[in-house]
């Protein structure tokens, strides 16, 4: 059996905040900044998001399943429970409730507290802190049923809220499950030096997140699975995902020293 955690957060139901999302199949990942998502690109079957540098984010998952899922969500190949990088099959997992959706803000580092994400420089990242620097950029959330189907009294999403059910009073939303312990073998690849002009997640100010244990059989194959990268506007412009008249270094290289004559200014 696992070791899950759960976690004290606000649920809503996933259709009570439409907006634009990574999804597969219902199942959804959205990088929120004030609680806007931010607006998606998409080249090359990638998915994109601009960093916006200093400001802190949070992350929005949602199931659309009448099962639970546990999730095993990575910000730059950290996990968010617990900072290791391993296989998502035997990772540390958020649980959700059928059709629920969670905001995560940032690092779990204890049962009752976290460090909120903020978007960095590959220096000042976490990653980096960590001396983990081979998978900054890149968020991703893959998704696993619970092995046993469990008969939930639950609405669909999309129906009124106050028609949803309610949980006992008290009762902490479930979120998250540790894995057994990571294999003794581990990738040995020499870390490129960290750049700031490229994003990452720091840890930035700390927030109360009160999480608890919980036991769930998953399944070992993934329902779903999807990855965002992240960029600085400058490198979506290198990439092609945004478009080069909107990058300020495009303006100054169609700068020319000499066009005419001196205007005479209006008197």
């Amino acid at each position: 059996m696992r070791t899950p955690i759960a976690a004290a957060l606000t649920l809503v139901l996933a259709a009570a905040v439409p907006a634009p999302a990574a999804t597969r199949g219902g199942f959804e990942l959205a990088v929120l900044v004030d609680g806007t998502p931010r607006p998606e690109f998409h080249k090359g079957g990638t998915v994109y998001v601009e960093a916006l540098k200093g400001r802190e984010y949070a992350l929005r998952i949602t199931n659309p399943l009448g099962v639970r899922v546990g999730v095993a969500l990575a910000v730059d190949g950290l996990n968010t429970v617990d900072a290791r990088h391993g296989d998502a099959v035997s990772a540390t997992k958020w649980i959700l409730e059928p059709y629920e959706t969670i905001v995560l803000e940032g690092w779990q580092v204890s049962l009752t507290d976290a460090r909120r994400f903020v978007f960095t420089g590959e220096g000042d990242s976490y990653g980096a802190a960590l001396g983990k620097t081979e998978n900054l950029g890149v968020l991703e959330a893959v998704f696993f049923r619970e092995k046993e189907r469990r008969r939930v009294a639950v609405l669909p999403r999309g129906l009124d809220s106050q028609e949803a059910p309610r949980r006992p009073a008290g009762e902490a939303p479930a979120a998250g499950a540790r894995g057994e312990a990571e294999g003794k073998r581990q990738e040995k690849m020499a870390a490129p030096s960290p750049a700031d002009e490229y994003a990452a997640t720091g840890m930035g100010e700390g927030t109360r997140h009160e999480v608890t244990r919980v036991d769930v059989d998953l399944e070992r194959t993934p329902a779903a699975r999807i990855r965002i990268r992240y960029e600085f506007r400058p490198q979506l412009v290198r990439l092609g995902v945004l478009p080069r008249d909107r990058d300020v270094l495009a303006r100054r290289e169609r700068a020319r020293g000499f066009e005419g004559f001196c205007p005479e200014p209006d008197r």
